[in-house]
């Protein structure tokens, strides 16, 4: 792990609430950032997390995922159990938070998971310059106790998010439906990615899931008549064949 980023020191103090069999991870009690149940710790147990997994929809199989903000680590566990074969890049700028990875049963396994404690603008700017390779997916899911990161909804952000994807990479943004900015960021995301996105409300409807794609087209079609979680474990297709349906629902409106 890399010594965390200049600023790293004046992040919020993120606290753990323990009840009914859950593990809770704040930094305002009005803001639940992740959530673990204790007797199933891999599954995805927040709404939004499962609406993420959506990418499987465009690429089934990645081998190279990138994640911004680390949280409780919820869909980096549940994408070391279920993706053997993916490589896994954490960027997390809060020390505190990686800190309570233990706490959260994050895994610790040096020849699949990288962690890097720093600013992920900053991290996806230097790989997309750098990188050759790109990434397949990168999920952006950064807040803090004032909602979205500044530096992870900025123009240039969203630009090198494209570059530092592979060809047919995808890049996946939670942001917050009645954010004031949430126009500005849907405007900067279709920017970026030439139009060729697709925004999916959570079931809850606090959140609002990106798909932007670097290539292909999306396509409503597509969509539909992609299964992917066929070659997955019963315990996968039970926690997002729902919700990949309602996904499919949702192209289908947009189109």
């Amino acid at each position: 792990m890399e010594k965390p980023p200049v600023g790293a020191s004046a992040c919020d103090a993120p606290f753990v609430f323990s009840a009914d069999g859950h593990k809770s991870l704040y930094f305002t009690l009005d803001q639940l950032q992740s959530r673990m149940c204790s007797a199933h710790p891999n599954q995805l147990d927040v709404d939004y997390t499962r609406t993420m997994m959506g990418f499987l929809l465009f690429n089934s199989r990645p081998v190279r995922l990138a994640m911004i903000g680390l949280g409780g680590g919820s869909l980096l566990k549940f994408c070391y159990q279920h993706l053997p074969n993916a490589h896994l890049t954490v960027i997390e700028i809060n020390p505190q938070v990686i800190a309570l990875r233990q706490e959260f049963e994050v895994p610790e396994d040096a020849q699949r998971i990288k962690l890097v404690c720093a600013d992920g603008a900053d991290f996806i700017r230097e790989a997309a310059a750098n990188d050759p390779l790109g990434y397949d997916v990168l999920l952006v899911d950064g807040f803090d106790s004032e909602g979205l990161a500044s530096s992870l909804g900025s123009q240039r952000f969203y630009n090198d998010c494209f570059q530092a994807l592979s060809p047919q990479g995808v890049m996946v943004a939670n942001l917050h439906h009645d954010d004031p900015k949430h126009a500005l960021f849907t405007a900067r995301i279709r920017l970026a990615f030439d139009g060729n996105l697709l925004e999916v409300a959570s079931q809850e409807k606090s959140n609002s899931i990106f798909f932007a794609r670097k290539g292909r087209s999306i396509s409503t079609d597509e969509i539909r008549q992609s299964n992917p979680l066929k070659n997955f474990d019963p315990e996968v297709r039970a926690q997002l064949h729902r919700e990949f349906a309602r996904i499919s629902w949702a192209a289908t409106q947009a189109a």
